[in-house]
């Protein structure tokens, strides 16, 4: 059992920072934070959760599997997250390009300290909690004092994986695929990395976070791992018998002028190219739904409607279905891994030609981080925005894609990799 307390911060702003800075002392670490964004499926504007009581660790071998027994054994709150290629474990595929990184497949912890913010109160859940705890760690948040930070650091040399004479090679060899009807849609990723490098993960991550203002911004540490994640995708979530996924396809790059910042979204909003791959991917969602889906139940709730954040516009949709509440929640992940909006149409024959034509493994880069409850219910977002870090390799490295159909460009594909990447290479060079 959990013991639990609300609390009432002074200031809840500062509360909300001196906490993940006083977070900073555990080897594990997950924060959720919102940025404020409020939407009908909305639940914490911020989450900690720290220093792990039980923690699982596996490769993709029988990885769902065992999460699933984790999660059932536990009953608890669980925080950790999928990388991609636990998609090895589910279908006959591979993943044999390079990775700097180095990340376990999976992994989650039953943290021992849970702080769930919501307007301005704070819950506070503790396991195997010792006299007064709570009060001596709620004082110390509110006394943290920030370290000064030290202002001389070697500029990051950045580099492609790709170069950009292959990229266009790769990304023709694609078309080739989709015109030979192999596939209709694929997400194709390259990697930016720079080696022999440390950063400051904390205030990287506090850079990114203020760039972009997500809604589904992430810290994640585990020991020496490092996710500083400015995701504006929700890849699935559970509440009771309802589940949503709400896959992102179409982007188009902000302006400071007023005018031309609209007519930019009013563009997108128009793109018959970004549309169609909107709908592609909804069709593939509806349908990994369904395995899980009471019949009849799943359904588009939003189709398309264009969004915007402070680096770009995006193209999200919504999709709903209803499972029964026998059905075990991580059978619901399984069922849907990897999200549709990095994989393609059709899912395994695009994950086979993206193995084949990527340079770089990618990890926990489209994958998912997030948490299950008590009560099975679950919210995950998916690893795009986002710089992976490995201190002990000194390896910093941060990937971008996009969806190829018939219709791209590959001068344009290319140039919106580079409007994504843009907040990442901006936080690094801060």
């Amino acid at each position: 059992m959990r013991t639990q307390r609300i609390y009432s911060p002074k200031d809840p702003e500062i509360f909300k920072q001196n906490l993940l800075l006083w977070g900073q002392q555990f080897t594990d670490v997950i924060w959720l934070d919102s940025n404020q964004h409020k939407d009908e499926y909305s639940r914490y504007d911020a989450v900690l959760a720290v220093e792990a009581f039980t923690s699982i660790t596996t490769d993709y071998d029988e990885g769902f599997s065992r999460l699933r027994e984790y999660q059932s054994t536990t009953e608890d709150w669980i925080f950790g997250y999928l990388t991609y290629d636990l998609k090895n474990g589910l279908e006959p595929l591979k993943s044999q390009n390079f990775d700097g990184l180095g990340f376990p497949d999976l992994y989650f912890f039953q943290p021992q300290k849970l702080f769930l913010i919501q307007g301005d109160q704070v819950e506070l859940q503790y396991l195997k909690m010792v006299d007064d705890e709570i009060d001596q760690d709620l004082l110390a948040i509110e006394n943290m004092v920030a370290p000064e930070i030290s202002k001389s650091k070697t500029a990051l040399k950045i580099k492609l994986r790709t170069s950009k004479e292959a990229y266009f090679e790769k990304l023709n060899d694609m078309l080739d695929h989709i015109h030979r009807g192999d596939i209709y849609e694929a997400n194709f990723c390259q990697e930016f990395y720079a080696e022999d490098s440390s950063i400051n993960p904390l205030e990287t991550f506090k850079t990114l976070n203020r760039i972009s203002k997500p809604p589904f911004a992430t810290f994640f540490k585990h020991f020496d791992r490092y996710a500083l994640s400015a995701s504006p995708e929700r890849y699935i979530q559970k509440t009771g018998q309802t589940v949503i996924s709400q896959p992102i396809k179409g982007t188009a790059k902000r302006a400071l002028d007023s005018e031309e910042d609209a007519k930019l979204k009013q563009d997108l909003v128009e793109d018959l190219k970004e549309r169609s791959e909107n709908i592609m991917i909804v069709d593939l969602v509806r349908n990994d739904l369904s395995h899980t889906a009471l019949k009849g139940s799943v359904q588009v709730k939003e189709l398309c409607k264009v969004y915007s954040f402070l680096q770009v516009h995006q193209m999200i949709s919504t999709v709903a279905s209803t499972v029964s509440p026998d059905t075990h929640p991580v059978d619901i992940i399984a069922s849907t891994f990897p999200m549709g909006s990095m994989t393609g149409v059709p899912k395994i024959s695009a994950m086979s030609i993206i193995e084949d034509l990527e340079d770089a493994k990618r990890g926990l880069y489209s994958g998912a981080i997030g948490y299950f409850t008590p009560q099975g219910d679950f919210d995950f977002n998916v690893v795009i925005r986002s710089i992976l870090y490995n201190a002990s390799e000194n390896y910093v490295s941060f990937s971008v894609g996009g969806a190829i159909t018939a219709k791209s460009d590959p001068l344009k594909e290319y140039e919106e990799c580079l409007t994504k990447a843009k907040a990442m290479r901006e936080a690094l060079e801060k």
